[in-house]
């Protein structure tokens, strides 16, 4: 032997042995990795795009203040006009190009206030808004704002991109496969973890990045201790995104009817049609998705503005923050609503005949079913608007390590790609092959179950178990010698 050939077996055994990862035992965790990995490869582009448009819309309405500072504002003096005056300012700036549909009053001293209208060019559930000073009537700003939460250009363009990729209808399957498939994706790394974490020798590494690691290891350290800290906020995000969908979300919508699980319907019919049950339903979305306008056509009186707010102070209407609408249609009433989705949510209606200013219905938060003060708290949460600020960037802060998991992901993938030596691979196709009777047929009626009232989980997992048996017979065939 010579020289040469004992530094050569010095330093093979002095090199590190290659970390093999081995599938884990049994039929379920293999399950979940495989899951998480084809959802994660496939689905992750949605989700990353949700993510990073979400952690945007999250601090939007902070950045909207800044933006639009001079439309929100107004110097703070110690006079207000009524709001007839105020409205018909609003209304000499318009002319007859738009109908009068709504006014919000200053909900403060400094705040402007907003009289909307209908107009050409805008996008379903868009008005026009005057910004009107409420100390001298004089007009401030013309802008569209959109939904019920009132939104500027600037926030309405980043719900748009984050809903719909800003291509209608078609971009909210986008959306709805993010918000599907983040709270499945959320749920199968989860057990993942739980399962490392029986076994781990050194648990603290799995709720923080081991800073020992390097390559592959170091990666998957990373995904896996930050993503632990994720996982209420990425269910959450992902259950109340899906009540904003296309299609789960009315799903949603029904189950909540059938269980009279919905907010109270506000009654509105006045004179003859009092005892119709005709009425306005509380949407806990419309402020994220825009709600319907009024289509009444007949001019209104600005006066009475002042008159049925007045009334509705003297019922439940008791917050700064109120929409004044006028009759939506012939034989129905003015409505005054509160629009307080900040904590502590306010959001009591009146419905006073304009007439002879008779209250004719009213709801109270107070008197909804728990899960729908349950939908009105997450949806705006959800929105960043339920506390303030801290809401807002603590939304910011999830999205962006949703992002991150995402991009971590793809990093630990690119580590094991095919082609390259790399220190281990998702679990092998056919996972649920090898499962017992009881666990194919618990998996198939969970799968049923989740894909009937998730389309948009239940068609793509149609597909992942159509590609993972391919991939399993591809590998039986090349295994199986030959004949001759």
């Amino acid at each position: 032997m010579t020289a040469v050939d004992d530094r050569a077996d010095a330093a093979a055994a002095d090199a590190p042995a290659p970390v093999i990862t081995r599938p884990p035992r049994g039929w379920f965790l293999p399950l979940l990795l495989r899951l998480h990995f084809l959802a994660g490869i496939l689905v992750g582009p949605f989700i990353l795009t949700a993510a990073l448009s979400g952690a945007a819309y999250a601090l939007s309405p902070s950045i909207e203040r800044v933006v639009y500072a001079h439309e929100l504002r107004a110097p703070v003096t110690g006079t207000t006009v009524p709001l007839a005056a105020q409205v018909a300012a609003a209304e000499a700036v318009v002319g007859g190009s738009g109908t009068l549909t709504a006014v919000r009053p200053a909900p403060g001293p400094g705040d402007t206030t907003r009289v909307m209208f209908t107009g050409e060019g805008l996008r379903a559930s868009e008005s026009r808004a005057i910004f009107v000073d409420p100390a001298d009537a004089s007009v401030r700003g013309d802008l569209p704002v959109y939904g019920t939460s009132g939104a500027l250009p600037l926030r309405s363009a980043i719900s748009d991109i984050h809903r719909t990729l800003g291509l209608g209808d078609a971009g909210r399957l986008y959306s709805e496969l993010a918000a599907s498939w983040l709270g499945i994706v959320t749920l199968a790394g989860l057990g993942l973890w739980i399962a490392r974490w029986r076994r781990s020798p050194r648990r603290r590494d799995l709720v923080r990045p081991d800073r020992r690691a390097t390559g592959y290891r170091r990666i998957l350290s990373w995904h896996a201790s930050t993503g632990v800290w994720l996982v209420v906020g990425a269910l959450f995000l992902s259950a109340t995104g899906i009540t904003w969908s296309q299609f789960a979300g009315q799903n949603v919508t029904d189950l909540r009817a059938a269980l009279s699980w919905q907010a109270p319907t506000l009654p509105t019919a006045v004179g003859a049609g009092a005892g119709a049950s005709g009425g306005a339903a509380a949407d806990p979305h419309a402020g994220h998705h825009g709600g319907a306008a009024p289509t009444t056509t007949a001019r209104v009186d600005p006066a009475t503005f002042d008159d049925v707010l007045r009334v509705a102070r003297g019922v439940n209407v008791d917050t700064g923050l109120v929409e004044i609408k006028p009759p939506s249609a012939a034989g129905t009433a003015w409505t005054v609503s509160e629009i307080q989705r900040s904590f502590p949510t306010q959001v009591d209606q009146v419905a006073v005949d304009g007439s002879t200013l008779q209250v004719v219905g009213r709801t109270d938060f107070a008197d909804y079913p728990f899960p729908a003060k349950l939908a009105r708290w997450g949806v705006d949460t959800h929105q960043g608007t339920m506390f303030g600020l801290p809401n807002q960037i603590l939304l910011a802060v999830t999205a962006l390590g949703i992002a991150a998991m995402v991009v971590f992901g793809y990093l630990m993938w690119w580590k094991r790609r095919p082609g390259v030596a790399r220190p281990g691979r998702p679990a092998p196709a056919g996972a649920l092959v090898r499962a017992p009777w009881w666990g194919i047929a618990a998996v198939v009626a969970v799968g049923l179950g989740v894909g009937l009232f998730l389309p948009l989980v239940g068609i793509p997992l149609v597909g992942f178990v159509l590609l993972d048996a391919l991939v399993t017979a591809a590998r039986v065939h090349r295994a199986t010698p030959s004949a001759g």
